[in-house]
């Protein structure tokens, strides 16, 4: 029987309820704590909840927390504050990209890369089915998703081992798959390996290619029954966010609103409202772009609340089960 496999245990896909897709809550990655860079590091256990509790009054129930080993995961905290705010959480097994790999493994004296290239493909399978089956830094919390991620328009010899390493812990475990893209690049050869492996498309979810929105290369990923994670709204830097509506009723116009989910990817402080520096924080989805997204919808001829419900509700129960 189908189930979704959260922090507190494993529940029901009907249980899900309002899902982001893809957000952080609370980490302190290596690399960004030795680089110095603060606004990367949230590490405010009372912020964190705040933001949660956001999320909840909005009437969030769900979140996908991408957070991995190496980008500083503490999923004893996430779900203490989570516990605390009333929110549901899918925790990450598995790793997120090889830019983070110079950062220290705690307690461990040497980097991610260092351990990552002393293991063979097996002994890191072993390691990630480990966090599904047994548990995550030091706890018997278990992970929900396996996670494998690349570099910018780059996909390094120690990625492509994490990579297959993280597929063989999915044919293990039944457990969903995640991937990271920076900036909406490699996912189409994500997907060759992925195929080459003989893994079911539709395990997988693809995130942040609304940082790349290229019609062809979307329509291309669509088909093969893969899920998208549209998680960078608010990010005006890259793209008005008109341009990631459009994307999204492209994706329904071919008839691949089944894949479509939505999420935040909040992973600096500024951008949380907690933090007290401004940020728009967890609960601007729910609140302030559904609306906006149900009156676009519209004006292009689609029932936006619809969508909107597919997306958060009812794509995320197929997308984060175990099978």
């Amino acid at each position: 029987m189908a189930f979704v496999r959260t922090v507190d245990g494993d529940i029901s896909p009907e249980d899900l309820g309002v899902t982001y897709a893809h957000d952080h809550i609370y980490c302190i990655p290596a690399l960004w704590k030795e680089k110095g860079d603060s606004d990367l590091l949230l590490d405010s256990h009372e912020a964190s909840q705040a933001e949660l509790a956001i999320f909840a009054r909005a009437g969030g129930r769900t979140i996908y927390d991408a957070t991995a080993i190496d980008y500083g995961r503490d999923v004893g905290t996430v779900k203490r504050i989570a516990n605390a705010a009333g929110v549901q959480i899918i925790a990450t097994a598995g790793f997120n990209k090889a830019i983070m790999w110079p950062g220290t493994m705690p307690g461990k004296g040497i980097t991610f890369g260092q351990w990552i290239a002393s293991l063979s493909r097996a002994e890191l399978c072993a390691h990630v089915v480990g966090e599904v089956t047994d548990g995550m830094d030091g706890t018997t919390i278990r992970g929900g998703v396996v996670k494998f991620g690349t570099g910018y328009n780059a996909m390094s010899e120690a990625e492509i081992k994490v990579l297959l390493a993280v597929l063989d812990a999915h044919k293990e475990t039944g457990a969903p798959i995640h991937s990271h893209t920076e900036m909406g690049t490699m996912a189409l050869e994500q997907l060759d390996l992925v195929r080459r492996e003989g893994v079911d498309m539709t395990r997988l979810t693809i995130a942040h290619l609304d940082r790349n929105p290229d019609p062809w290369m979307h329509r291309k990923v669509a088909e093969t029954g893969a899920f998208f994670s549209f998680d960078g709204i608010t990010r005006a830097k890259y793209y008005s966010e008109d341009v990631r509506t459009r994307c999204i009723l492209d994706l329904v116009r071919w008839g691949h609103a089944d894949q479509v989910m939505i999420g935040g990817d909040i992973a600096r402080r500024s951008m949380f409202a907690s933090y007290g520096e401004g940020g728009l924080g967890m609960g601007f989805i729910l609140e302030k772009w559904v609306p906006r997204f149900i009156e676009e919808a519209g004006e292009a001829g689609f029932d936006g609340k619809a969508l909107v419900h597919k997306f958060m509700v009812e794509n995320p129960k197929r997308a984060f089960v175990f099978k």
